[in-house]
């Protein structure tokens, strides 16, 4: 049981590290002249957009961070996931 447990930890630890690397891509790819129908960016968004969505209608819902020019739900999310990610590592 032990072992199981040890395999979905580290399972679920990579794919959070995919989903923060398609984020920082993502960030990246929304400083560049590219255009939005772009197969690779769509991937990003498909991968990314369900943990920054809720986080983005939360602060909508309460009035947060809305005068800023830049996404901090984006910034929210990518620490979220890491915190996450460092609660599973000290669990093995």
């Amino acid at each position: 049981m032990e072992l199981f447990a040890m395999i979905l930890i580290n399972t679920v630890n990579a794919l959070l590290s995919v989903i923060e690397i398609c984020m920082l891509v993502r960030a990246v790819l929304s400083f560049l002249p590219i255009k939005d129908d772009n197969p690779f960016l769509l991937f990003t968004v498909m991968v990314t957009e369900p943990i920054i969505a809720p986080i983005r209608a939360l602060f909508e819902h309460f009035g947060w961070f809305r005068n800023l020019p830049i996404d901090i739900s984006f910034l929210v999310g990518c620490v979220l996931l890491s915190v996450v990610s460092t609660l599973l590592m000290v669990l093995v």
